[in-house]
């Protein structure tokens, strides 16, 4: 069987934020933006995988979503608790280096885990938890 990862989702409180961030900031290309309902659905990826995408999704487009938990998901992720992602990366330094100076919020700078990857942490404007692992 061939299963691949088609697409994840990450929330975003502010759609031109989110996009500034994955397209200038992490570099990766924007695949999609689609409106509805006032809200915004966009989709971005690493440029050279054309088959991997991160959808940015607004958390309250969800119709079975109550108005408390609205009230829970926008509290979670302002504190940076509601949604996480892996990447990885060649280097992990370089990368480090570029997200720095583009004003990422740092959570975590390269360093050697104890469980055998090196890997950093930042958040997206959302809240959202990125770590990046280094290839090897």
């Amino acid at each position: 069987m061939d299963v691949t990862i088609h697409s994840a989702f990450l929330p975003h409180n502010d759609p031109d934020t989110a996009l500034a961030f994955y397209r200038d900031v992490l570099g990766f290309e924007v695949r999609g933006d689609a409106g509805y309902g006032g809200m915004r659905w966009i989709t971005v990826g690493p440029v050279n995988q054309p088959g991997t995408s991160i959808v940015l999704y607004p958390p309250g487009g969800n119709p079975g979503v109550t108005d408390d938990e609205r009230r829970t998901i926008g509290e979670m992720m302002a504190k940076g608790t509601y949604a996480m992602i892996t990447l990885s990366a060649g280097d992990l330094d370089g990368l480090f280096e570029r997200l720095e100076a583009r004003g990422a919020e740092i959570v975590q700078e390269p360093m050697e885990q104890p469980y055998g990857v090196r890997d950093c942490a930042v958040r997206d404007p959302a809240g959202n938890l990125i770590r990046i692992n280094e290839l090897r």
